[in-house]
């Protein structure tokens, strides 16, 4: 980077100008928007903006005389990489839900300083931990402007794209019962009204999609659920008028989008309001009427969409099929092409991706296709861009974790692929995550276990080689929405109560191994909480397990079989009997073979 004409440089000075004059000492710059969502519209960028750093997670802190990036082990070798010369700090965090930079922002500034931040992208939860924070080290707090809005003189501007409805089969509850769902979970907490600003919650509710957000089929919204109605604050013109009728058919009207707040505004005595702290920004918070009470609690919503039907999974089933056979015609493609065709990483987005739009009900993919060869494969978020990219050639381990969204249900999957020679090293690497992906997803535990605490359980066989990786073990996945989804989530994180696993639930199983600068290795399957069954007459209550939804062969050719226990070699090769039976049928030619191949039992 050239430090004298770099445009993180000059627009970092411009920002220090901003700050003296508003009499500032410091800007927290969070990966947020309105809706607090995980990927942002390109109006809400502006960590990437101001830093450069284009991860998903991230926090950003501009003071007068120095800045520092927070970022998670994910990250780090990418944002070292893409943050050189700027002038700003990286700091290694353990993990993205780390609060590392209110400590950093206590010890840094004097006391009686002045922090500021867009109370409009704080979320209401962290807003509570960051004030606790500064004011134990008397420096205020200041959330009511966006600084950057003056300084981003091409800032993007609000998506325009429109909204359709997700239908039947595959939108197997109506919007009117999810409706009625939630209003006996607001008499529960004796609520009149419910605020509803996440974008997948909303999408949800009201079985509508959209693409403002890349990768995501949702849409800028928000929800206020009445007695007799809810509102939809949304774009002018995004919604269709033959679509505006139905939803007013079940009591959902149409308000403009910046007409929220004011709707909270207007909210008084005798009424009660119900929020969800860590999904709702502190300025929609301090925009309810002063008489209104609130309740605070994780969005019913939620919950419910987090715990898909049979109905649901059944559509999940297929959509896996759909993706495993594109799998399968690309992976019998790329073994094929090897060596005789020039293979980028880019490449194999673009096979992938081509492969994954030939199949039915497939509408674009959940995230961006993650391609690594080699040393690449050893950064967990790493993507391939014109600029920087591998030749897949030679000897190494292609790792690619890729997903797509169909109408019935969202993908994500990551497999690991022999290209040449590989060292005993790296099958011994492969094994061990084997061993991880394998110990839970056949795991049983009982009902209402909080899902952290399944996640030593994937790590065991790597901790017991002294290995270990700096990421959660498994995410909630969405149906036909978000490709990552609360509450539960497997990781080394705080419990909460609704991280519970329940039936219905579906889940990522992906432990790794990085070797940076070398390899990297993960294996992912998505997994469906299903009851177990139990001794007849048991006293010891209700207990889950998990089914395999992913279908795709794992390349045993990387396995160190002496490193497998004759259970889990009868697990995989069970496995494999699966993913045949079921992807057998759509294929034919090349990739009948390769599905046949690379499913052989061991």
């Amino acid at each position: 980077m050239d430090t004298r004409t770099s445009p993180i440089r000059l627009r970092l000075e411009k920002l220090r100008e901003v700050l003296t004059r508003e009499g500032v000492h410091a800007l927290l710059v969070p990966s947020a928007d309105p809706h607090l969502s995980e990927y942002l519209p390109e109006r809400w960028q502006a960590r990437q903006w101001l830093s450069g750093f284009t991860g998903s997670m991230g926090t950003l802190v501009v003071a007068r005389d120095k800045a520092a990036l927070f970022a998670d082990g994910r990250y780090w070798v990418q944002a070292e990489s893409q943050i050189a010369g700027s002038g700003i700090e990286l700091v290694k965090i353990p993990t993205g839900s780390t609060q590392a930079h209110l400590q950093w922002l206590a010890r840094e500034l004097p006391r009686g300083a002045v922090v500021a931040v867009d109370g409009q992208v704080l979320g209401l939860g962290a807003a509570q931990a960051l004030r606790k924070a500064l004011d134990a080290a008397g420096i205020a707090l200041r959330t009511d402007r966006d600084l950057l809005d003056a300084l981003w003189p091409d800032r993007p501007a609000l998506p325009g794209a429109p909204i359709y409805e997700h239908l039947p089969p595959h939108a197997a509850v109506t919007r009117a019962t999810k409706l009625a769902g939630v209003r006996e979970a607001m008499t529960r907490h004796g609520a009149t009204h419910y605020f509803v600003s996440s974008v997948d919650d909303v999408a949800w509710l009201t079985n509508l999609r959209g693409s403002d957000v890349e990768f995501n089929p949702v849409f800028l919204a928000h929800l206020l659920i009445e007695p007799q109605g809810a509102r939809l604050f949304v774009g002018a013109g995004k919604v269709p008028p033959a679509l505006a009728a139905r939803l007013a058919a079940d009591g959902v009207t149409l308000a403009p989008y910046d007409q929220a707040a004011a709707a909270l505004g207007a909210l008084g005595a005798g009424q009660t309001l119900l929020v969800d702290a860590q999904r709702v920004t502190l300025a929609f918070r301090q925009a309810v009427g002063a008489g209104c009470t609130v309740v605070e609690a994780i969005n019913p919503s939620t919950l419910a969409k987090s715990r898909k039907t049979d109905a649901e999974a059944a559509h999940v089933r297929e959509a896996m099929i759909e993706d495993g056979a594109a799998m399968c015609e690309f992976y019998a493609w790329f073994e094929q092409a090897l060596g005789k065709e020039r293979i980028t990483e880019l490449t194999v987005d673009e096979r992938l991706t081509a492969a994954r739009a030939q199949r039915g009900g497939f509408v674009g993919l959940s995230f961006a296709t993650i391609a690594g060869f080699a040393a690449n494969g050893a950064m967990p978020h790493y993507r391939a861009t014109p600029e920087h990219h591998a030749v897949i050639e030679g000897d190494g381990l292609l790792l690619i974790d890729s997903g797509g969204q169909y109408l019935g249900g969202t993908t994500d999957i990551t497999r690991v692929w022999q290209v040449g020679a590989i060292t005993p090293a790296m099958k011994r690497d492969f094994t061990l995550v084997l061993k991880g992906t394998l110990a839970l997803s056949r795991a049983r535990f009982a009902l209402g276990t909080p899902s952290p605490m399944l996640d030593a359980i994937a790590r065991a066989p790597l901790w017991a080689e002294g290995l270990d990786y700096m990421h959660g073990t498994g995410h909630g996945v969405g149906y036909f929405l978000a490709v990552h989804e609360g509450p539960q989530r497997i990781a080394q994180t705080v419990s909460e109560p609704a991280m519970a696993m329940q039936p219905g639930m579906i889940t990522s199983i992906e432990p790794g191994v990085y070797r940076i600068g070398q390899w990297g290795v993960r294996i992912e399957n998505l997994v469906l909480a299903v009851p177990a069954r139990t001794a007849e007459g048991s006293t010891f209550g209700e207990f889950l397990e998990f089914e395999t939804l992913t279908l795709c062969p794992i390349d045993t050719r990387c396995i160190e079989r002496a490193l497998l226990r004759a259970d889990e070699i009868a697990w995989l090769d069970a496995y494999h009997a699966t993913v045949r039976e079921r992807l057998a049928p759509r294929l034919s030619g090349a990739a009948l073979a390769w599905l046949n191949e690379r499913t052989r039992p061991l």
